[in-house]
């Protein structure tokens, strides 16, 4: 059987490489990535996109230098016109402005290439409900695809307890 695929937003290898965070949330949030990251590779197909990488390749060139190593091997999903028509879509009727618009794309992908999960820990655009429940309500009435938007915790391997 396949194993589900998971698309990697551009926060998981940022958090992956950073140093360990003063916030007490943030750390957390680390942590919890670096465990989740110990065993994705072996639990997931994990792909990532082609804005994923230039988020990735952008900013301080150091902390650049040891992001990309982390999603080297991962596939990376192409723009085509099914990604450019659900960006404008999406753009139009998520009601996303100002710097938020910048992560409609990471949706559009996800659905265009109909992954299962999109982990990511931007809570504020991606990861949160209220957005969430608009973009449910956008796909089911176009017939599309609809991934799972979660943190990495969502996706920690079952135990017993």
């Amino acid at each position: 059987m396949d194993k589900p695929t998971v698309y990697v937003e551009t926060t998981i290898p940022s958090y992956l490489v950073a140093e360990p965070s003063r916030d007490i949330v943030v750390a957390g949030h680390q942590r919890t990535t670096h465990e989740w990251w110990r065993t994705a590779q072996d639990r997931f197909d994990l792909v990532i996109s082609e804005l994923v990488y230039q988020e990735l390749s952008g900013g301080d060139p150091e902390l650049a230098a040891k992001r990309l190593p982390e999603v080297r091997e991962f596939p990376i999903l192409g723009s085509n016109p099914d990604v450019d028509a659900l960006v404008q879509t999406y753009g139009q009727q998520l009601g996303l402005i100002g710097k938020a618009r910048g992560d409609v794309p990471h949706f559009a992908f996800a659905v265009a290439y109909e992954v299962d999960y999109v982990v990511t820990w931007n809570c504020a655009h991606l990861a949160n409900a209220i957005v969430v429940r608009k973009l449910h309500e956008i796909n089911t009435r176009r017939g599309l695809w609809m991934p799972i938007i979660c943190t990495p915790e969502e996706l920690m391997p079952q135990t017993e307890e």
